[in-house]
C-alpha cells in the first residue's frame, strides 16, 4: 500500500460538516460511538460501565 499526502492550505481545506453529512447514518453513529469511547478511555482510563446495578420487578395486575 503507498501512503499519499495532500497538502492544502487552510482555505483550500473542505469542510468536516459537509463530509458527516455525506456519510449514512450507521456510519455516523460508529464514528460517534468510537469517539465516546476514546473520551472515557483518556479520562478515566477505564472501559465505560454502568454506575449502579438496576433490578426491574414486574409487578401482577390485581
Amino acid at each position: 500500500m503507498e501512503k499519499v499526502v495532500h497538502k492544502t492550505t487552510k482555505k483550500e481545506q473542505t469542510s468536516d460538516f459537509h463530509y458527516w453529512q455525506n456519510q449514512p447514518l450507521l456510519k455516523r453513529l460508529e464514528a460517534l460511538e468510537q469517539i465516546r469511547r476514546e473520551y472515557h478511555q483518556y479520562k478515566y482510563n477505564a472501559e465505560p460501565r454502568l454506575q449502579r446495578v438496576y433490578t426491574i420487578i414486574k409487578r401482577q395486575s390485581s
